[in-house]
């Protein structure tokens, strides 16, 4: 089924759409989360949760890129519960305490954060697209979604040096060009 297709499930809130989603993408959305959670239960769980947050989400997002879609959300949800099963097992009390903290405050104080924000999703995206674009994928594959320099270059047929030497100098490359742009790090 094509992604419009499910897209248009979703907005017709057709529990097909999650069925499809699972069909489609559960293999790809379980190896970002087991990227990050190395634990095919726990991944299991965050594309579970996955399915959930889409439901929640579209409408009234319409997602251009389902699979881009689901890989953000589930990058996500496994990053917190990977933060969450590190906070366990050091400090748990008092990283609590400091998540109570957290949710006294807003997560933006004033115009200049928002500005802030902006400006930096720019410079980020107008630098990964100024990339060739087997380094941007290298970046990426890193980057987002978490995978090993040895997986990254079994599957671009590299040695694992020279893809440690792509992301050293592409994040090098990165800092300058946020700089450049006036982001401060």
């Amino acid at each position: 089924m094509k992604d419009d297709q499910i897209v248009a499930l979703f907005f017709e809130r057709s529990n097909d759409a999650l069925i499809e989603s699972e069909k489609k993408y559960g293999k790809y959305c379980h190896a970002v989360a087991y990227n990050i959670l190395s634990s095919h239960e726990d991944a299991e769980e965050c594309v579970n949760d996955t399915w959930h947050a889409a439901w929640r989400s579209i409408p009234p997002q319409k997602p251009h890129i389902l699979s881009a879609f689901f890989a953000k959300i589930t990058r996500n949800l496994a990053i917190d519960r990977l933060t969450f099963m590190l906070s366990k097992k050091r400090k748990g009390q008092t990283l609590s305490l400091l998540e109570e903290l957290v949710e006294t405050f807003p997560s933006h104080v004033g115009e200049d954060c928002l500005m802030d924000e902006i400006l930096l999703k720019d410079a980020i995206n107008s630098f990964l697209r100024s990339l060739p674009d087997k380094t941007r994928n290298i970046f990426l594959q890193r980057y987002f979604y978490c995978r090993s320099v040895q997986e990254i270059a079994k599957e671009f047929s590299l040695d694992e040096n020279h893809v440690s030497v792509i992301l050293y100098r592409t994040r090098k490359a990165m800092k300058s060009h946020l700089e450049n742009c006036g982001v401060t790090l």
